[in-house]
C-alpha cells in the first residue's frame, strides 16, 4: 500500500461515494475501486459494505481508517522535517473561511504568520462559513475559520479567536419596513417584530443563536428570504427588503454598512464564538502547527 491509496480510503471513509472521491483524488470511480480492492487484498478483510445503494465502513474498515490516518500524518511530518533541516519551514497550507473572516480575523493572523514564515504558501478559500467544519472533517482544507458550534466532534480541535455580538439590522432608506417601524416609535417588541419581514440565515451557527433568541422572546418570525452568508444579509436590508440580524465583524467590513442601521432590542442578541478550528491529527503537521501557533499568539493579548 502507498500513501496515495490511503488517502484516497480516507477521503472515501468520509465522502461514501466513488465519484466524489474520484473527483477529489483526480482518479475516475473505477480507478477509486480498484485502489480500495489493493487494500482490501493486502489487510485481507473487506473494509467497505458495498451496493447500488449506499457504501458504508465495515468495522474492519473503521479499525483501519485510525491507522491510514495516523500514517499519513507521520509521512507528511517526516517529508516536512526532512526538508526543512537547516531551512525555514515551507509547503503549502490550505485555509478555509467567509470572506468577511478573511480580512476581518485571518488579516490579523497574517501579519504575525508572514513574518515568521515567508516561504509557506497560503491557499485561501472562500465560501458560506457554515461549511467550514464539513470541509477540514472531510479533508479537504488544513485550517478553517468558523463560528463554533453547539457540537464539535472529538477529531477536531477548536481554538477560540474572537466573539462577535449579533446585531439587528434595519434598512436606512425610507421604505415599507421603515414605516412599520416608524409606527411603533422604533419600539422592537415582540409583538412589532413578529409583524417585519426578516432576512434570516439559511444554516449555520447565526441561524441557531437567532432561532433560540426568537423562542426565548416568543417571537414568530415572518420569514422573507433565507440566503447563504451574512453578507447576502446586509445587502438585502439595504435594499429595503426586511429586516436582518448578522455578527458584528460582519457589519464593521460591509461597504453597505451605511445603507443600514443597528437597532437594540432587549434582552439583548447573544454574541457569536468565532475561532479555528483544524483536525486533530492535523496538529502534529509542522505547517497547521505554526498557523495554530500564530493565531494563539495574535489573539491571546485580546481575549
Amino acid at each position: 500500500m502507498n500513501i496515495k491509496e490511503l488517502e484516497t480510503f480516507i477521503h472515501l471513509a468520509q465522502s461514501l461515494h466513488f465519484g466524489r472521491t474520484g473527483d477529489a483524488m483526480h482518479l475516475s470511480a473505477s480507478a477509486v475501486s480498484r485502489s480500495i480492492m489493493r487494500l482490501e487484498d493486502q489487510a485481507g478483510v473487506a473494509l467497505f459494505e458495498r451496493d447500488n445503494r449506499r457504501v458504508q465502513l465495515t468495522a474492519a474498515g473503521r479499525e483501519f481508517l485510525r491507522y491510514a490516518e495516523q500514517a499519513v500524518v507521520n509521512w507528511q511530518s517526516v517529508l516536512q522535517r526532512l526538508h526543512i533541516q537547516g531551512e525555514a519551514l515551507q509547503g503549502e497550507l490550505g485555509v478555509y473561511c467567509s470572506v468577511t473572516a478573511s480580512y476581518s480575523v485571518l488579516s490579523n493572523i497574517l501579519e504575525v504568520f508572514r513574518q515568521r514564515y515567508p516561504a509557506i504558501e497560503l491557499k485561501l478559500h472562500t465560501g458560506d462559513q457554515a461549511d467550514a467544519i464539513e470541509r477540514i472533517v472531510e479533508g479537504g482544507e488544513d485550517v478553517g475559520i468558523t463560528a463554533k458550534p453547539k457540537q464539535l466532534s472529538s477529531r477536531l480541535q477548536y481554538q477560540e479567536l474572537t466573539r462577535s455580538p449579533l446585531r439587528l439590522l434595519v434598512p436606512n432608506i425610507p421604505c415599507a419596513v421603515n414605516e412599520q417601524i416608524a409606527a411603533g416609535d422604533e419600539i422592537l417588541t415582540p409583538a412589532v417584530l413578529s409583524t417585519l419581514p426578516f432576512i434570516l440565515p439559511e444554516r449555520g451557527v447565526a441561524r441557531t443563536l437567532i432561532e433560540q433568541w426568537f423562542r426565548q422572546q416568543q417571537i414568530r418570525p415572518s420569514v422573507y428570504a433565507q440566503v447563504s452568508g451574512h453578507e447576502a444579509i446586509v445587502s438585502t436590508v439595504a435594499l429595503g427588503l426586511g429586516i436582518g440580524v448578522v455578527p458584528e465583524l460582519v457589519l464593521a467590513t460591509s461597504f453597505l454598512r451605511e445603507r443600514v442601521r443597528v437597532i437594540p432590542v432587549e434582552p439583548a442578541l447573544p454574541s457569536m464564538e468565532v475561532g479555528m478550528v483544524v483536525l486533530q491529527q492535523r496538529l502534529s503537521n509542522p505547517l497547521v502547527k505554526a498557523f495554530w501557533d500564530c493565531a494563539k499568539s495574535s489573539y491571546s493579548s485580546q481575549n
